[in-house]
């Protein structure tokens, strides 16, 4: 029943934190602009991950469901001030060098913001649910994957406008940025599975 749940916060993940690619010729101010935000981005984006993997881990198999309740509420707090401060990083970093930079990096704030938004919401949510009744536990957990999908979505959005063109790859050629896309994997594979 968390499988769900665990591959859709995957999903979100892999997109926000697929910042790789070629990058051979980007310009200083570029580089210097996308060191600003992937150096401190680097540890909200390791926040995220390591929020998933606690949800994979505790929606494995035949664990119970307070305990699982208990897991995906720090979990979506964790992921809610990962975007919070990813929000903060990027106005730090003010708009990049390019055309329609501004403008890009103003919605990627305001898509950032809105998504720790979401995820307190969803923090709110999981606290509500009934872990007695298995049944309505797993129904709840199936209407909170519905809300990460949407979140997902938002993710996507936020960061496609930011990452187009020369800004992309030079994001793509910063560490902070780019080491977190190769241990992004890991996260979307069950480690413990019965089915």
């Amino acid at each position: 029943m968390n499988k769900k749940l665990v591959a859709a916060l995957s999903g979100g993940a892999a997109l926000l934190l697929a910042l790789t690619g070629c990058s051979d010729d980007t310009n200083k101010e570029l580089d210097s602009w996308a060191k600003k935000f992937c150096d401190p981005a680097q540890a909200q984006f390791k926040a995220i991950q390591d929020a998933n993997a606690a949800m994979q881990t505790a929606g494995g198999g035949n664990t119970d469901s307070k305990k699982v309740q208990q897991t995906d509420s720090a979990a979506f707090q964790k992921i809610s001030g990962a975007y919070a401060s990813l929000a903060k990083s990027l106005d730090k970093a003010g708009a990049p060098p390019s055309d329609s930079g501004e403008d890009a990096q103003k919605n990627a704030v305001n898509e950032l913001n809105a998504l720790s938004k979401g995820y307190e919401s969803l923090k709110k949510q999981i606290d509500g649910l009934n872990t007695e009744d298995k049944m309505k536990f797993a129904a709840g957990l199936d209407s909170l994957s519905k809300g990460i999908k949407k979140l997902n979505t938002q993710s996507e959005q936020a960061f496609k406008n930011l990452e187009s063109g020369d800004v992309g790859k030079a994001m793509a050629a910063q560490k902070g940025c780019q080491s977190q896309s190769a241990s992004a994997a890991p996260p979307a594979k069950p480690s413990k599975s019965k089915s």
